[in-house]
């Protein structure tokens, strides 16, 4: 095999990578391959008050403990201590999964592991882009989430 046959080899080779990776872009536009989202914007769509909940229910339950949390209509909501309970969008804004909890005082997404605090705020990298937090008040025994 002569040189000249190998740098054509080769630049064979090098332009079937460029042509391939051209192809795949191309076959891939609008399927379902996508790349992570980091969209701190992903909220449920409804305006105004998200979630209306009695306290005193058998559904918030779990808001009763000082760590525990609830899931409900795409909000997280979760006592944070005694008093206070913070709200957040259940959808992760790393690849918008329906995957977030609270565990030890952050918001947990179970699909990647991206991490957050209770005020929003990413706490490596796949949680960077953040999460919506939303507006928690309290009128007798009833909590209400807002946007």
């Amino acid at each position: 095999m002569s040189n000249q046959e190998k740098i054509n080899r080769n630049e064979f080779l090098k332009s079937l990578g460029v042509k391939g990776a051209a192809l795949l872009a191309i076959y891939c536009t609008g399927s379902s391959l996508t790349s992570c989202k980091n969209e701190s914007s992903i909220s449920p769509t409804q305006t105004g008050e998200l979630l209306n909940l009695d306290l005193t229910s058998t559904a918030a339950a779990a808001l009763k403990t000082v760590g525990g949390y609830i899931r409900q209509n795409n909000v997280v909501v979760a006592k944070v201590n005694a008093t206070d309970y913070v709200a957040v969008t259940q959808i992760c804004s790393h690849e918008g999964r329906n995957e977030i909890t609270f565990t030890n005082n952050q918001f947990y997404c179970t699909a990647h592991g991206a991490a957050f605090n209770t005020s929003g705020k990413g706490l490596n990298g796949n949680g960077s882009g953040g999460i919506k937090v939303f507006k928690v008040s309290i009128t007798g025994n009833i909590l209400t989430v807002s946007n």
